[in-house]
């Protein structure tokens, strides 16, 4: 007799239990919209404007960093692969030479082989490939003649010389090595920094960018109101430097103190260089920012200061970590034109000083070459004052 039950869902046992299909359903979907609210951060945890500006400014500057010490590796890649070619190509001259003075040596066997005289010991002599080893032979020596003899202490000599250099050549190849690696590792760096900054701009949406943009605008007033106050302070101090002048009968010679007619040649003095070195900086004004550039297309910040004092006839290191110990440090009241402004404790910015507060500098990634306040970054951003000249 055929059963009139129908037939049960198919069911998932949950705990002993046989649950419908509907509610396994359910309960699946309880535990997607779960596990998705774990995963999404909620608005809580998004970081607000402030760090987000935070953590790219440091990135940024990371980068800076990175980028001087990408410098300093290329700058020093650059010399030890001269320092290699040179090496290389001596020990080539070297070589040449070597090979010279063995087939004199063998003319010399040649010769003695004809005549007869000593031809054993002496051709052995000859045509051994290290004369060194058998220098000591006394019948050899004594049947050589002056001029022979000569020989044989040249060919020694350069020898002896020859592998010292090959030796100097090896070694200089493995430093080169290293610093190519150092080099790789400084440019890695510098593109992950990047990256990292980018990646953290492109999740903000439009409202939080125009929301950055307008505390970035703030800074900056700030920053301008701070280049204002230095620049009302250098003023009074200029002032009081052409009173004191005046009351002394001399003249102010524009270095922050007095002095007397008797000034040195215009072209040598500070004045003249920094007005060139300022000269060039302004026409560099709208070019890009590009790590490890030194123009004349485009700069990172040490790459710009430079090339700028390069123009006025001042050789400066490539790096701020070498170009801070290349003058005078003064005080920030007592910047003038063409000074080096330094930033951070780490010393990875600089800037060119152009009075009133104001300097010419390579920002950073994605800017141009401009003037900016100082105080772009807050007072205690500026690390030091230098006076390259």
């Amino acid at each position: 007799m055929a059963s009139h039950r129908k037939s049960r869902t198919p069911g998932t046992r949950v705990a002993g239990i046989r649950t419908p299909a509907l509610a396994t359903a359910a309960l699946t979907s309880v535990a997607l919209l779960s596990q998705t609210a774990q995963a999404a951060p909620t608005d809580d945890d998004r970081p607000s404007l402030e760090e987000v500006e935070k953590k790219v400014g440091d990135l940024y500057r990371q980068a800076e960093s990175a980028t001087e010490k990408y410098n300093a590796a290329k700058e020093k890649t650059t010399k030890q692969r001269k320092r290699v070619d040179t090496l290389l190509d001596d020990v080539a001259r070297r070589t040449q030479s070597l090979n010279e003075a063995r087939e004199e040596l063998g003319s010399y066997a040649a010769a003695q082989y004809r005549t007869g005289a000593g031809l054993p010991d002496t051709a052995t002599f000859l045509l051994a490939q290290t004369p060194q080893d058998l220098f000591d032979q006394r019948r050899v020596l004594d049947r050589m003649t002056g001029r022979q003899k000569d020989a044989v202490d040249d060919y020694v000599t350069q020898q002896s010389e020859t592998m010292k250099k090959r030796m100097e050549a090896t070694e200089s190849l493995r430093t080169l090595t290293e610093t190519q690696g150092d080099l790789k590792t400084a440019k890695a760096t510098v593109q992950k920094k990047l990256g990292d900054a980018r990646e953290l701009m492109a999740r903000l949406t439009a409202e939080e960018k125009a929301r950055l943009a307008a505390i970035e605008r703030r800074k900056q007033e700030e920053a301008a109101r701070k280049a204002a106050e230095l620049a009302r302070q250098q003023a009074e101090q200029e002032q009081a430097r052409e009173e004191a002048a005046q009351q002394g009968g001399g003249t102010s010679d524009g270095s922050g103190s007095t002095g007397s007619t008797d000034t040195p040649p215009a072209d040598s003095s500070y004045g003249t260089k920094a007005e060139k070195t300022l000269a060039f900086a302004r026409a560099q004004i709208g070019k890009p920012y590009v790590w490890g550039a030194t123009g004349p297309g485009s700069y990172d910040c040490s790459g710009l200061t430079q090339a700028a004092w390069k123009a006025a006839g001042v050789s400066l290191p490539r790096t701020t970590y070498d170009q801070v110990n290349a003058g005078t440090t003064v005080p920030v009241s007592q910047a003038q034109p063409g000074d080096l402004v330094f930033f951070y404790d780490d010393v990875t910015h600089v800037g060119i000083y152009i009075g009133n507060g104001m300097m010419i500098h390579a920002p950073k990634p994605g800017t141009y070459v401009r003037e900016e306040s100082i105080y772009y970054d807050g007072d205690s951003a500026i690390h030091s004052i230098v006076r390259p000249a």
